[in-house]
């Protein structure tokens, strides 16, 4: 075996793009992560554009700035279901999740920091015969 083989390198490393879905609520959000200088686009749309508030902005990169590498890495994401802030929660699991593939020694940093755990609250099924999830029809004695 030559010496000069080593093992493959990290996707981060080689011009490889790293996918990965994030999730929250009823949000589904596909990320494409790649070496870049830092732009992200959402369903085809500079971020900025689609979250027209800075805070909507922040937490979806929330992962990402988190470990210093948002100038490092470009954004392709496909997001959908939900409102807004459901789909910005999803796009900064799935930021975390392909963080993680592209860079295994980010884990630890990520996990402590809770941005690789899915949120698991959703809304609670409508029970039938009742008004809503917990609501009662109000009770009659007589």
């Amino acid at each position: 075996m030559p010496e000069d083989s080593s093992p493959p390198s990290s996707p981060s490393t080689a011009s490889q793009a790293v996918h990965a879905t994030g999730r929250r609520k009823t949000s589904v959000a596909r990320v494409r992560l790649r070496p870049g200088k830092g732009d992200a686009r959402v369903n085809g749309r500079p971020l900025n554009q689609y979250f027209p508030t800075e805070d909507l902005q922040n937490h979806a990169l929330e992962s990402l700035r988190s470990v210093s590498r948002q100038k490092q890495f470009d954004l392709e994401i496909s997001a959908h279901g939900g409102g807004l802030n459901s789909q910005a929660g999803a796009i900064r699991h799935g930021i975390a999740r392909a963080l993680q593939r592209a860079e295994p020694d980010l884990r630890a940093a990520l996990k402590k920091a809770g941005y690789l755990t899915r949120d698991p609250r959703m809304k609670e099924r409508k029970k039938s015969g009742q008004p809503g999830a917990r609501r009662r029809f109000q009770f009659s004695k007589r």
